[in-house]
């Protein structure tokens, strides 16, 4: 009987975009089963709840048997160690993503030699795309429907409302020049 291929793709996703979702898609033609691990930071704050990433992810993709949807905050190579992934998936956009994700990648091999890490080159037309980016151009009533999937676009949308309503200054924004 051969071995069930499991891969983790970890990543904070707040929010889930298209080319997240492009990346878990084709992970899924390679590995058996991808474990989508949200990494919940314990000092920094979040746009979204991880609760809410995780409803999220699942209603983007998790109609698929193969896809488990979780929450740690962890090393990310220990967490793959306990949910017993082979590998790790990771996404390049641009250069400069390939630079810390290499870092990553030998850090994490020296940790936990027995993990693989396998990166997909983001699909042209994602490029452009980063959650940052989202955050910001939602916060300011701009159409990002081009770059998350409906259920992504209403909560955020119910979110900004929230801390408009709240009278909140969003922290969640970086400007689109960084």
């Amino acid at each position: 009987m051969r071995e069930i291929k499991r891969a983790l793709y970890p990543g904070s996703f707040n929010p889930i975009h298209n080319g997240h979702i492009d990346i878990a898609l084709r992970a899924l033609r390679v590995f058996d089963e991808l474990v989508v691990g949200i990494y919940v930071h314990p000092g920094k704050p979040a746009l979204l709840s991880a609760e809410e990433r995780v409803e999220l992810v699942q209603a983007v993709l998790g109609n698929d048997p193969k896809v488990q949807v979780a929450t740690y905050n962890k090393l990310t190579v220990d967490y793959a160690l306990e949910v017993g992934a082979y590998a790790i998936v990771r996404g390049l956009r641009v250069f400069s993503d390939f630079e810390l994700e290499f870092r990553m990648a030998l850090a994490n091999r020296r940790l936990a030699p027995e993990i693989e890490i396998v990166n997909f080159i983001a699909a042209e037309e994602h490029l452009h795309i980063s959650s940052s980016t989202i955050r910001e151009v939602a916060s300011l009533g701009g159409d990002v429907s081009s770059m998350a999937p409906p259920p992504v676009i209403e909560a955020l949308h119910r979110r900004f409302e929230e801390l408009k309503a709240q009278g909140s200054n969003s922290s969640f924004m970086v400007s689109l020049g960084d």
